[in-house]
């Protein structure tokens, strides 16, 4: 394992297993009371035994990555945005013929006991293509009509396709991360900035069209009058509470025990609060996630492709915007969105993905020279 991770990034390495070590403990803390419901009281070990399941696969999936040379997936950028669009359509379609409604939550793609979320196959295919959009393209990105628009397009299909899920969190999510690679990139920052206000004409009363969502909204403000919907919201501050600066100790949270629904999923955050405080749990976790941007960021600036520089950027900003967006719902900053923290909630695909991801921003990492590309110099740096 040396032999094979020695040109890799080290640090990124090592701030990778610290985390997934920590989630991996930290959820069967959170979910051992659940899976001992689950199952009759037949095993405490349900959700931990899928977990490493999926973490194993992640880490094969890592390794995979490591071995394969990032610029081959220029290559597949187009393709996997048609498999991603063709993915999503077939998610809601299968819902539909099933005879179930419009509005039910259609986001899993069932193929006998495995099952796997479209919308982190479109995030993954998202950050691949807009890099290999903006290389391709760069030399017209500042052109509206034949730079911008197309990668647009694109970007706003998909977002549609995961909105009609309805799954509007991630498609903000993928929406940003879109964005921030095309500015990256060097569009220009008055068309981001008109593109991005026209998605929030539409995209505003889409969010307001559905009443869970708008009763979501209603009741961060306050404003709401059913105490149901802030529930959840509610018990995460009451666990970060307890937990105060040092927490109550491993394996002692009171809020787990069917007080926090589904503590080991979005909110695993406020049990890691709860158990081992503000000191031990919250803030090391969110700097392990800051360490990880950081030195995505570093490979980032080594690196002498164009595309590899906006990989290592799109990724490593995909992990820290969902981490401290989660940390932010826990913490009653945003509103209840439903995105889980990478690498610690439970989850398969978004687990997979991650690992993905991180396995081709450590192939990236093989690149230490500086970036001498005259053109992308002066783009990324002014």
């Amino acid at each position: 394992m040396n032999m094979i991770l020695k040109k890799y990034d080290k640090k990124l390495v090592i701030y990778l297993l610290l985390l997934a070590a920590t989630g991996t403990i930290m959820l069967y803390s959170a979910s051992w009371y659940e899976s001992f419901l689950s199952t009759d009281g037949v095993t405490e070990m349900l959700f931990l035994k899928n977990h490493l399941i999926r973490l194993l696969i992640g880490i094969f999936i890592l390794i995979l990555f490591l071995f394969i040379d990032y610029r081959i997936l220029k290559q597949f950028a187009p393709y996997l945005i048609i498999l991603s669009i063709f993915l999503l359509i077939l998610t809601k379609s299968i819902y539909l013929i099933n005879g179930y409604s419009w509005y039910k939550p259609s986001r899993w793609l069932y193929l006998g006991s495995f099952s796997l979320q479209t919308s982190d196959v479109a995030r993954f295919s998202i950050i691949i293509f807009m890099a290999y959009y903006v290389d391709k393209k760069r030399d017209e990105l500042k052109n509206f009509q034949t730079g911008l628009l197309p990668a647009l397009i694109i970007l706003s299909a998909i977002m549609a396709l995961i909105i009609i899920q309805p799954d509007y969190s991630t498609a903000l999510m993928i929406g940003v991360l879109g964005m921030l690679i095309l500015f990256i990139g060097g569009a220009k920052l008055s068309q981001i900035s008109l593109s991005c206000s026209a998605a929030l004409l539409v995209g505003i009363p889409i969010l307001l069209s559905r009443e869970y969502r708008r009763q979501r909204i209603l009741s961060f403000f306050g404003i709401g009058d059913n105490p149901d919907v802030g529930y959840q919201a509610n018990q995460s501050l009451i666990s970060l509470g307890n937990g105060g600066l040092v927490g109550v100790g491993l394996g002692n949270s009171i809020e787990k025990n069917h007080f926090l629904p589904t503590p080991h999923t979005d909110f695993i955050f406020a049990i890691i609060g709860e158990e081992l405080g503000f000191l031990i749990g919250t803030v090391p976790v969110l700097t392990l996630f800051l360490f990880i941007f950081l030195r995505g960021i570093k490979i980032a600036k080594n690196c002498t492709d164009p595309f590899g520089v906006l990989l290592a950027i799109g990724i490593s900003s995909n992990l820290i915007l969902y981490a401290f967006v989660n940390a932010a719902v826990v913490t009653g900053l945003f509103p209840v969105t439903g995105l889980p923290m990478p690498l610690v909630s439970y989850g398969g695909s978004g687990m997979i993905i991650n690992m993905a991801l991180i396995g081709i921003i450590l192939n990236i990492s093989q690149n230490k020279k500086m970036i001498n590309n005259n053109y992308w110099s002066n783009t990324v740096y002014g």
